[in-house]
């Protein structure tokens, strides 16, 4: 954006290149994706127009440099704090949650810090596409405090005898957060959707590690990408249940990672290998909580605060050593996780050290 151009006249410019067509549409740059991308989120740019930006981003396809632009317009707005740790793990399942199975993936970061990974999650209440279950609702539901500030969850991270915390965007990016009941009227996915799991509200002294997952093929590069471009000293990617971090519990999967802002590559992984047997791809839904099913014949969720409920409480016998889906998915998950980071040299060991802590009732003491 030049000098003499305002806001407006930036988003005027910007829309008439990217909103002419699947032919004559054209890319913009990252700088001035960033630029309009952050007056939205100023505020300083109407509703109409704000949509008109992210509806065209997406119908043309999203560049790299426009993806890499709407998310430095988030870094650069957002509110962050370095904790007083050495390494971090920023875990993000989608922000808009799940809507097939029950999360137990909001008891990660407990079960990592009990094994000496500091980890925090991120999310939000409710936002589009999909309106499920978020890490808030189930930790919500188990009484755990979601509205800390960030100098809190920092304090959090950096006590020994705790070690994890939650997030919520409202908090570390009010202006972002802002846009949630416009995003519910655009519908579809747009790049907010994509690039809002790498935000950073909280950092280590060394190394920080972004853990997301993904569905669909383009999106490892992708998001490897993002994250070397956000400053994540790690990434790793796993293609899990609903885009999750958590994979199948009963086929073999994939994973990509990254260390040292190195190159992504893919490591095949397989539930077998780390002792699980089940018959569940992930936790299932209480048949209370089925709403019916969607087109693929696959249950939903009928009631979002319920089902919060149900996975608070599976989540939380699973850290008491109850044996089942939900304690397979913390091991497998957490054991992914720990292996990536350094903590164990193998996969297998790290799934050793986990059932040790879930066993121990280590994990529901962070809770606690």
């Amino acid at each position: 954006m030049t000098e003499t151009m305002t806001s407006q006249e930036l988003m005027h410019s910007i829309i008439q290149r990217i909103a002419t067509g699947p032919e004559l549409s054209k890319d913009i740059s990252l700088e001035e994706t960033s630029q309009g991308m952050a007056a939205i989120l100023r505020g300083e740019i109407d509703e109409v127009q704000a949509a008109i930006f992210l509806i065209a981003l997406r119908m043309k396809r999203e560049t790299d440099d426009e993806n890499k632009g709407a998310l430095d317009a988030i870094l650069n707005i957002s509110q962050s704090r370095q904790a007083q740790v050495d390494q971090l793990i920023s875990l993000a399942d989608p922000y808009d949650g799940v809507n097939r199975n029950l999360p137990v993936a909001p008891f990660i970061p407990a079960v990592l810090a009990a094994c000496g990974l500091p980890c925090v999650s991120h999310g939000l209440d409710a936002v589009g596409p999909k309106y499920g279950v978020t890490h808030r609702h189930v930790l919500q539901a188990a009484g755990i405090d979601v509205d800390l500030d960030l100098d809190r969850a920092a304090s959090r991270l950096e006590d020994p005898a705790l070690g994890w915390a939650y997030v919520d965007q409202r908090t570390f990016c009010p202006g972002l957060h802002d846009l949630t009941g416009l995003r519910q009227k655009i519908i579809k996915r747009q790049v907010l959707t994509t690039v809002e799991v790498l935000a950073k509200p909280l950092t280590a002294r060394k190394k920080t590690h972004l853990v997301t997952g993904y569905v669909h093929k383009p999106y490892p590069a992708k998001y490897a990408s993002l994250a070397r471009f956000a400053g994540f000293e790690g990434c790793l990617l796993v293609r899990g249940i609903e885009g999750g971090v958590i994979p199948s519990l009963r086929q073999q999967g994939l994973i990509y990672r990254y260390d040292d802002l190195g190159a992504e590559q893919p490591v095949e992984i397989a539930p077998e290998s780390l002792g699980i047997q089940q018959t569940f791809r992930a936790v299932p839904l209480p048949e209370a909580d089925v709403g019916g099913k969607d087109v693929d014949e696959i249950a939903r969720i009928k009631d979002v605060r319920d089902a919060a409920t149900a996975a608070a409480d599976i989540g939380m016998r699973a850290l008491q050593g109850e044996q089942g889906p939900a304690y397979d998915a913390l091991v497998y998950s957490c054991a992914l996780i720990l292996w990536h980071a350094g903590g164990s040299n193998t996969m297998e060991s790290a799934a050793d050290q986990v059932r040790q802590v879930l066993d121990s009732d280590l994990a529901q003491q962070r809770i606690r």
